[in-house]
């Protein structure tokens, strides 16, 4: 078991030093990063047990600074740090140029990301959580084949560079997970959702009713008119389909790259006003949040877009450097040298409920879930997939699900006519959203 107490996170800066210092005598600057990683899943199906496993990693990179070029290696032998040293010397000649600095101690943030009972919850406890969540499913639906799955995760990151930082953390997440599938001859319904939290999950009653609130709106079947409909995406339905473009867009390296089209862009009007979204790592309870990223810069709250306006991209060190940027503490290793990549993304919510946005329509889409949105021209902002799980609206009211359709579109052009931005929300994944309520989302159904 991963030991996360801090005098241990002590002892690893202090072989992460060791490695540095012998670094240092062939190099002009360098860095040491370690991340410790230990995940305990149980998968259930159709109530049986399918596998508990205990996955441990360990992960230690050095990248060094030589004759103005980088250098990179990583391992998973904390121990064997001359190896990895002679390793990056080596690929150094063959580096990328080394065009920034390592950014020097600096104030961070300590977001609530640690829970010391995560580590505690017994596996017996894990499994009846889930069995019961999913034998609740069934009772609610007869027929319906569960599959669940809990899990309990504790990570520390450490890292010291040449500019003479030297600090680390330790996060813990817990998840649950459910999915069911109801056969009707021919026809087969998935239904799930998912829950996590750096803190223990003891409340399952928001995964339950999300579920039941799936099958429920499910239990019949509507033919949904081909065009330009109006359409509601509900939470998994924006990170499904719009997340992917939008991030890609707002990526630091393919703005520099001139990849993404909003290249050029910032501080323009890009969306409709209604609708901003923040990247913010400093949020509590959110397994990707931390005080720093992987390369060391300090976490906070980074608008990328503020009521329609582009207010900026994120970046890693190096593509900052290359922008003429400063480093917004976005630099992941996922795996391999960092990149810049999200971490916890922010959609404000607005004040029409649900019920208020169906009011009017007299017919449209609510949009649950989308699967292969990823098909089309993402850096363009273009998605297209099928629509897993989604419900016909008439004259204000859902009237059941939709069958064999697809729905295509541009994020941008979406965004930029938004009717409105509903209430509540919650979190999918890195995502934190409401619905969004589009006029006309493009729409393809087989009659």
């Amino acid at each position: 078991m991963i030991d996360l107490n801090s005098e241990h996170q002590d002892h690893d800066l202090d072989k992460l030093e060791a490695i540095l210092i012998q670094a240092l005598k062939a190099c002009e600057a360098a860095e040491v990063f370690l991340a410790k990683e230990e995940e305990i899943p149980i998968h259930l199906e159709a109530g049986r047990v399918r596998g508990i496993r205990s996955r441990q990693s360990q992960t230690v990179a050095l990248r060094v600074f030589l004759d103005g070029r980088l250098g990179y290696a990583a391992g998973n032998d904390l121990a064997d740090g001359r190896t990895l040293i002679e390793s990056a010397l080596e690929t150094a000649a063959f580096g990328a140029r080394a065009d920034f600095s390592l950014p020097p101690p600096a104030p961070t943030p300590a977001p609530e990301i640690f829970d010391a009972a995560v580590p505690k919850v017994t596996l017996d406890a894990m499994l009846a959580q889930v069995q019961a969540l999913a034998d609740d499913l069934v009772r609610h639906t007869p027929g319906l084949i569960c599959e669940g799955r809990v899990s309990r995760e504790s990570l520390t990151v450490s890292i010291v560079n040449s500019a003479g930082l030297a600090q680390s953390y330790a996060r813990t997440e817990y998840g649950l997970a459910v999915e069911g599938v109801l056969t009707r001859g021919t026809d087969m319904l998935f239904v799930g959702d998912e829950l996590s939290s750096c803190c223990v999950l003891n409340d399952c009653t928001p995964l339950r009713e999300s579920v039941f609130r799936q099958l429920t709106w499910s239990s019949q079947t509507a033919r949904i008119s081909a065009g330009k409909l109006p359409a509601i995406f509900l939470p998994y339905g924006v990170a499904s389909a719009l997340l992917a473009p939008l991030t890609a867009g707002l990526n630091g390296k393919l703005v520099l790259e001139k990849a993404s089209p909003l290249a050029g862009k910032e501080g323009r009007k890009l969306t409709d006003n209604k609708f901003s979204l923040i990247d913010d790592a400093t949020l509590p309870h959110r397994p990707t949040s931390r005080p720093f990223d992987d390369e060391g810069v300090p976490s906070r709250r980074c608008p990328l877009i503020e009521n329609g306006v582009l207010a900026g991209f994120y970046y890693d060190l190096r593509t900052a450097a290359l922008a003429g940027k400063k480093s917004t503490g976005h630099g992941r290793r996922a795996p391999g040298q960092p990149a810049p990549a999200p971490s916890a993304l922010v959609i404000p919510a607005g004040q029409t409920s649900l019920d208020d946005l169906l009011s009017d329509i007299k017919e449209g889409l609510i949009i649950e879930q989308v699967m292969g949105a990823t098909q089309g021209n993402v850096l363009a902002g273009d998605f297209s997939g099928n629509v897993l799980l989604g419900y016909k609206i008439e004259n204000g009211k859902i009237v059941g699900r939709v069958k064999d359709t697809v729905i295509s579109g541009n994020v941008y052009t979406l965004l930029n006519d938004i009717v409105a931005v509903g209430s509540g929300g919650r979190w999918v994944g890195e995502l934190f959203t409401p619905p969004l309520f589009f006029p006309a989302l493009s729409v393809a159904s087989q009659r």
